[in-house]
């Protein structure tokens, strides 16, 4: 596909193989093993994520294009024109699509920002190539932690965060409000944020989303041991692990888990750790929301809740945050 003049350079902030080395080693230490749930996204993972996104059983999805598409005029007066757009997490841009099929040339930039750098960088050709008009800037970063922007190649009025799906449910409530905090600080005064929060409802609906019949959701869970055998000399046997999902009633989260189903011992990075049967490794968190709970948790990251869109059932939730005028 040949490179569209409206996509900029890429700029490289990638975690390093270190960065994955030196928290896989201190998550397996733990009580619980744990792994941080941004691993799990390496180009194969990424691609089964999208997989996942299509599956019958993961509502959020076709649930916030339905409420994307049914109300994206509004959301793109709440956004303003000569916006620079960044997008946390961009992966395939899928929704993204719909925002940049009504905003347009009113955009100052996209900037897509996201951990798996082909994955990146074949969405934004791809988007280039259908949005020419849209200067595109994409960054690989792992954007939960600081990481920098380019400068836009157009006067921007404002910086609004863009950051789609439920991955804020990924985030323990005290990581939620700093992660909040860190997106409210480089949107700067009088930026913004629109949101995807998904919100509680059935626990079987919202266990079935991440544990599908497919078995999609489990390989995406078992392709972060595949991740750990290729980058960190681990030693796992993936037939030895299943993938399980629990309802935590008291955390008000689906847990996702990697479940050891035989006592055995494994190496990750010259370092060995035992597994008991039925040990696990504690790998992804989605928590739910309230309306009322989202929005007390935004008030205290500097964000105010200024509209929120939802479908008919409240299963999902769109939401346009504004920062505060001494946010900073």
């Amino acid at each position: 596909m040949p490179t569209s003049t409206s996509i900029h350079p890429i700029l490289d902030q990638a975690p390093t193989t270190e960065s994955f080395r030196k928290a896989t080693l201190r998550g397996f230490r733990k009580d619980q093993k744990q792994i941080p749930s941004k691993f799990l996204y390496d180009d194969r993972g990424s691609k089964l994520f999208d997989k996942i996104c299509e599956l019958e059983e993961y509502y959020p999805t076709r649930t916030e294009i339905g409420i994307m598409r049914e109300n994206v005029s509004a959301m793109a007066e709440a956004i303003g024109p000569a916006a620079r757009l960044v997008e946390y997490g961009s992966g395939s841009s899928l929704k993204t699509r719909i925002l940049l099929e009504q905003m347009g040339e009113d955009l100052a930039a996209y900037v897509p920002v996201d951990i798996s750098k082909s994955h990146l960088l074949e969405s934004a050709e791809a988007l280039a190539e259908d949005y020419p008009a849209v200067p595109i800037q994409p960054v690989c970063a792992d954007y939960t932690t600081s990481f920098e922007l380019p400068e836009p190649p157009r006067s921007a009025h404002r910086t609004v965060g863009y950051y789609p799906g439920s991955t804020i449910g990924n985030f323990p409530r005290d990581q939620a409000r700093a992660f909040l905090e860190q997106i409210a600080h480089t949107v700067g005064p009088e930026g913004g944020l629109l949101i995807g929060v998904d919100l509680k409802k059935d626990v079987d609906v919202m266990t079935a989303a991440y544990d599908d019949a497919e078995g999609v959701t489990a390989a995406f869970s078992k392709n972060l041991l595949r991740r750990m055998n290729r980058e960190l000399d681990a030693t796992f046997d993936l037939d030895a692990f299943e993938h399980q999902v629990l309802w935590n009633e008291e955390r008000g989260c689906v847990e996702s888990h990697l479940r050891s189903t035989t006592a055995q011992s494994v190496t990750v990075a010259d370092e060995s750790f035992a597994f008991d049967a039925g040990e696990t490794i504690h790998t992804e968190d989605s928590h739910k929301y309230t309306l009322d709970g989202f929005a007390s948790l935004a008030a205290d990251t500097g964000f105010e809740v200024e509209s929120v869109w939802t479908d008919d059932r409240s299963y999902f939730s769109v939401q346009y945050c504004t920062t505060r005028s001494d946010s900073a």
